[in-house]
C-alpha cells in the first residue's frame, strides 16, 4: 500500500491551500512503526494522541465479555484512529495493525489550535466523520438484519474501495489483505462460515479467487446483495467557501 499523509486524506474532499496543507503537515508528530498484530492503543488506555496510518493496514476493535473481538473499522493509510481523543480521557477501543504499518502521532492540543485557525479544516473533518459514521451505520443494519453472503459481499467491496481510493490498482481484481477470522470478526461470522460463504459467492459467479487475489466478477450484483454503499465516494463539499474566499 502507498504512503499517504492526513493531508492527502482530506485533499481527496476538499482541494487545501498552501497554507492548509502546510498547518495540516507541521501537526503531525514523529512516526512510530509497528509489526502485523502490534497493539496500539489498548481499550481504556489513557490516552490524548491522535495517529494517522501512514502506510500498512490497521483496525479498531472492541473485546466482548466472552473475548471474542468485534472488528468496528479497517484503517488505510491517510485514515485518522484516536479520534476519541478528542473527548475521552481513555480510549474506547482498541487499535492493532493488520499488516507491517506506520503511524504518525498528532497531539490533540496542536490539532485544536490548527483547526481553530483554519476553519475549513474544521468542517472538513466533521463532514469526513459523518460519511464514516453513515458507513458504520450501514454495518451495523448489516450485521443486525443481512444475510451472511451480504456481510462478505459488503466486506469485499469497502476493501476493495478503500484500495482503489488509496491509490491501488483494483481494476484487475485486489489482494484481500485479510484473514477469514478477521473478515469473521468484522462481520459476525466464524472463519468456517466464511469460508463457506467466499465459496458460495465464487459458485455464484459474483467473485472469482485466485490465491490471496480476489475478482469481483460480478460487481452489480455483488452490490446488490449486500445492499452496499460507498459513502466516502458521495461526500460533497461544493458547498463549502474557497479557500482565500
Amino acid at each position: 500500500m502507498r504512503v499517504r499523509s492526513f493531508a492527502d486524506r482530506i485533499g481527496e474532499f476538499l482541494p487545501l491551500s498552501a497554507s492548509e496543507r502546510e498547518a495540516v503537515e507541521q501537526v503531525q508528530g514523529r512516526s512510530r512503526s509497528l509489526r502485523r498484530g502490534a497493539v496500539l492503543v489498548r481499550e481504556n488506555d489513557r490516552t490524548s494522541d491522535l495517529y494517522v496510518v501512514s502506510s500498512g493496514m490497521m483496525m479498531s476493535y472492541v473485546l466482548l465479555d466472552d473475548g471474542s473481538r468485534q472488528i468496528l473499522r479497517f484503517l488505510f493509510p491517510g485514515d485518522l484512529t484516536g479520534a476519541s481523543a478528542l473527548a475521552y480521557a481513555h480510549s474506547p477501543e482498541c487499535v492493532a495493525a493488520l499488516c507491517e504499518s506506520v503511524v504518525c502521532l498528532f497531539d490533540r492540543a496542536q490539532v485544536a489550535e490548527v483547526l481553530a485557525r483554519h476553519p475549513r479544516l474544521a468542517l472538513a473533518l466533521t463532514a469526513i466523520d459523518q460519511a464514516e459514521r453513515a458507513a458504520m451505520t450501514d454495518r451495523l443494519a448489516g450485521l443486525g438484519r443481512t444475510s451472511a453472503q451480504a456481510r462478505i459481499a459488503a466486506v469485499l467491496l469497502d476493501i476493495r474501495d478503500r484500495l482503489r481510493r488509496g491509490g491501488e490498482d483494483v481494476e484487475r481484481g485486489f489482494t484481500l489483505p485479510l484473514t477469514q477470522e478477521e473478515i469473521g470478526d468484522a462481520s459476525g461470522l466464524t472463519a468456517v462460515h466464511v469460508n463457506r460463504m467466499l465459496r458460495q459467492l465464487e459458485e455464484m459467479g459474483l467473485i472469482a479467487r485466485h490465491g490471496t487475489r480476489v475478482i469481483l466478477a460480478d460487481e452489480a450484483r455483488l452490490k446488490r446483495a449486500a445492499k452496499y454503499v460507498d459513502r466516502l465516494s458521495r461526500v460533497d463539499l461544493s458547498w463549502m467557501v474557497p479557500a482565500g474566499a
